[in-house]
């Protein structure tokens, strides 16, 4: 009788164990697939970022800040008798 119950137990536990092993599979693929998803997420997110650092460092430029001085402020150097020296 006994042997039979070890028997069943050592079945119980065999199927147990490969129901364990097919779900951790399972959950394996899940997490690979949602990883690569986030890595592509993070790669697009890297150029955007690489782009709008380009777009940062080009409308930061000096020669496009005077630009739009000039242009949409109206801004201009000083001529030279405007110009006044205050020393201390």
């Amino acid at each position: 009788m006994s042997l039979r119950l070890l028997l069943t137990v050592l079945i119980a536990a065999n199927v147990v164990s490969a129901l364990a092993v097919v779900h951790a599979r399972h959950r394996h693929r899940q997490l690979f697939v949602e990883l690569t998803a986030l890595e592509k997420a993070r790669d697009e997110l890297n150029i955007d970022f690489g782009r709008l650092q380009l777009e940062q460092a080009t409308w930061a430029e000096s020669n496009r800040i005077d630009q739009v001085a000039r242009d949409r402020l109206g801004m201009r150097f000083p001529e030279a008798d405007e110009t006044v020296v205050v020393r201390p």
